[in-house]
């Protein structure tokens, strides 16, 4: 069952320009120039009741404006989408129970106050049962394991510690919709790995759907078997994340090192060279080729550590990012 449906949606900023100097201020008061910013341009898609969806693009794609309207705190200037039946920036009190957003540059918790007291203002906002209050709030602070930290003042805990903080404070009432923009964005390894594993069982228990925006590749490959990749505004890959990397299936990478220097020169024969540096050195080469590769190199150089990978994911993404609905090279 779709709970997420979007059609065309498009959001145009309009701001005015500002010359520099007192001159240029003058000239603004009578003749101010306005520009434009399409953030958002004719985005389409649907998310399934309790999937799990990453949304990848570059800064400036419109990833974090997409997430707003969806969640009412900005109006679209045209399309349209409805969320779990409601319109989002018609912004009725009943779809605002049924979602919640954690972004994670910016803080819903009081820094002065210790995270209990917010999450007891939350309680109060949503009008949850006291009990089932008690209940929620044992479980998740269980699961991400912070409750000696829930008499601390937000402002002394550390960025993993407060991140939990907040997306306990976002589950309390039990939302439906799960918006999460950049949550694991300046965290350690260790805190980022708490975090998307807490989110991973928390959507395999209960069925939430999770729309997430993020930088971080593996939390995308972590949490969302879908990923919708949005670059200048538009959706340019809808699908499995193992689909990215099926942009250079067709090629594969060999590192090797030698007992002697090598030289570009000398390796072309092979493949295209990516990096040659004194004894070693790193190859792109067709897949297809690939077994008649490694025996003339061998033959040719003495190899003394060869090793084949796959193009990283990165660069399919990358490949999205710069070139915008074409077919796979």
């Amino acid at each position: 069952m779709e709970i997420i449906t979007v059609q065309n949606l498009t959001k145009v900023f309009t701001y005015a320009a500002k010359e520099k100097g007192l001159k240029g201020s003058l000239r603004d008061l009578f003749a101010r120039k306005t520009l434009q910013k399409t953030a958002v341009e004719n985005v389409s898609f649907t998310v399934q009741k309790g999937e799990a969806v990453g949304l990848l693009g570059p800064n400036g794609a419109g990833k974090t404006t997409t997430l707003k309207m969806l969640s009412g705190i900005l109006y679209p200037t045209s399309g349209s989408a409805t969320v779990a039946g409601y319109v989002p920036w018609q912004r009725q009190r009943a779809y605002q129970r049924r979602f919640a957003i954690v972004m994670g540059q910016k803080s819903q918790l009081w820094p002065d106050l210790p995270a209990v007291d917010t999450f007891e203002l939350n309680r109060r906002i949503y009008e949850v049962d006291v009990d089932a209050y008690r209940r929620t709030l044992d479980e998740l602070t269980d699961l991400l394991d912070v409750r000696s930290l829930l008499q601390v003042q937000v402002r002394r805990l550390s960025l993993g510690e407060r991140m939990k903080m907040e997306l306990i404070a976002a589950l309390l009432h039990r939302p439906e919709i799960l918006y999460l923009d950049e949550p694991t964005i300046g965290l350690d390894i260790l805190s980022q790995r708490s975090i998307r594993d807490f989110l991973k069982y928390y959507n395999e228990q209960t069925r939430t759907t999770l729309l997430l925006t993020s930088h971080y590749t593996a939390d995308i490959e972590a949490l969302c078997p879908r990923s919708i990749i949005i670059n200048h505004g538009s959706v340019v890959f809808d699908g499995p994340l193992a689909e990215v990397s099926e942009v250079f299936g067709h090629k594969k990478l060999v590192a090797l090192k030698a007992q002697r220097d090598l030289t570009a020169a000398e390796l072309t024969a092979f493949g295209t060279v990516r990096a040659c540096q004194h004894n070693t050195a790193l190859l792109e080469v067709e897949r297809d080729g690939l077994q008649p590769c490694l025996q003339q190199l061998f033959g040719a150089l003495p190899v003394v550590d060869l090793d084949v990978k796959d193009i990283p994911l990165e660069e399919g993404i990358a490949y999205f990012y710069q070139k915008a609905g074409v077919s796979a090279p």
